[in-house]
């Protein structure tokens, strides 16, 4: 075989015209584009509440000040309802998403460390949220609502003590 057979014969991309060298009993043939416009753009995403709630909440949570997410009594029924068996931690307390076509609106209900300048955590948590849900899910956050339930002091005890290994 010559290179120029070779080159004939490659496999190209889908939908891409070429030519076959014509041998007896063939005919030329042609594939012809199947389809419209760019394969990326063909059909809807949608996205749940949900898996934005869970962006949010994982994007608030790493960031330095924030103790915990929902208010106290969120996060003491969430502490029983994680010790049941088959229960799974929930990323999603404290976070409620509205998803539109193209935008989502959040609301964040935080608590934060004692000492922490509330301010700076808000605006921290602003923009680790919107940097995760924007990158992640390619929505426009329109708005990033924060309300500061409780501020954990030193003192304190955590309401959802670690589990003890049995």
């Amino acid at each position: 075989m010559t290179d120029n057979t070779t080159e004939q014969n490659r496999t190209r991309a889908p939908g891409v015209e070429r030519e076959m060298p014509e041998t007896p009993g063939t005919r030329k043939a042609q594939v012809t584009r199947r389809g419209g416009g760019d394969p990326g753009t063909r059909g809807r995403t949608t996205i749940a509440d949900g898996v934005v709630e869970k962006i949010a909440g994982l994007a608030a949570r790493d960031v330095l000040g924030v103790h915990a997410l929902g208010s106290g009594l969120s996060r003491t029924f969430g502490a029983v309802r994680d010790r049941v068996p088959g229960g799974s931690k929930s990323v999603t307390r404290g976070v409620k998403a509205e998803v539109g076509e193209v935008q989502t609106a959040l609301d964040l209900e935080i608590v934060v460390d004692y000492g922490v300048s509330i301010a700076d955590v808000a605006r921290a948590v602003r923009e680790n949220v919107i940097a995760a849900v924007e990158r992640m899910t390619g929505l426009e956050v329109v708005e990033v609502n924060i309300a500061v339930s409780d501020v954990k002091l030193p003192e304190e005890e955590d309401e959802e003590p670690e589990p003890r290994i049995q």
